[in-house]
């Protein structure tokens, strides 16, 4: 497993590469600051990308690596305990979310998950990213859920501002798309989440990925 590890913190830097450095299977191949996050991702081709989510503008900097390297799994750490910034960090593409709280055999749990493109099977410290999130729609089946149709990362991103309170035009301005756009996404949404108001929207997220979370675990480990 080759990491890159990004953060501007250098006490955060050297305490992820002491702490995961000693486990097997793992190579820290370099710790970065985030200006040069892109170029080194290129270069050295990890397998995960292990991103400091605490700075403000860690959506955009997720984003950037998942479009400079769409083969590399992004795991934001360092995640805030509140739905929406999971919510919003699976929409821009992280493969994995570790929370603030989670602890570091945690964190390595959801690395080896992420890795092996299995769901994060892991205690509630660790929340699932955007494949997670999609299982959550119904889009991988198996979960009793009657959805079967995925949501998007940009319906995803309609369903934290939603949660929000932005009416359809501000989340179109913030967005960058009209308004009419936001609305047929949420007409999307209704129908696949199988409710009639857009108020309803990102409880049923929430919900679905509350009750995906909290289920047991049944596979141990990557096969």
């Amino acid at each position: 497993m080759r990491i890159l590890v990004v953060s501007d913190t250098r006490v955060v830097q050297e305490g992820l590469n002491s702490v995961l450095a000693r486990q097997d299977g793992v190579d820290i191949i370099s710790t970065v600051e985030v200006r040069h996050a892109k170029l080194q991702n290129a270069q050295l081709n990890p397998d995960i990308v292990l991103v400091d989510a605490a700075r403000l503008e860690s959506i955009g900097i997720v984003k950037d690596l998942v479009a400079s390297s769409p083969q590399t799994k992004v795991v934001a750490f360092g995640v805030k305990d509140a739905d929406a910034e999971v919510l919003a960090l699976a929409a821009a593409g992280t493969a994995g979310c570790v929370r603030d709280s989670a602890a570091s055999g945690d964190m390595l749990r959801v690395l080896e998950k992420v890795l092996c493109d299995e769901p994060p099977c892991c205690p509630p410290p660790v929340a699932p990213g955007r494949r997670q999130l999609a299982r959550l729609s119904g889009a991988a089946g198996g979960n009793g859920h009657p959805y079967a149709r995925p949501l998007s990362p940009r319906e995803l991103q309609i369903a934290q501002l939603i949660e929000s309170g932005l009416p359809n035009k501000a989340i179109g301005r913030q967005l960058g798309i009209e308004a009419a756009t936001v609305k047929n996404h949420i007409h999307n949404m209704c129908e696949k989440l199988k409710v009639h108001r857009r108020g309803e929207i990102a409880a049923r997220v929430r919900a679905l990925w509350e009750g995906w979370l909290n289920q047991p675990s049944k596979d141990p480990g990557c096969r």
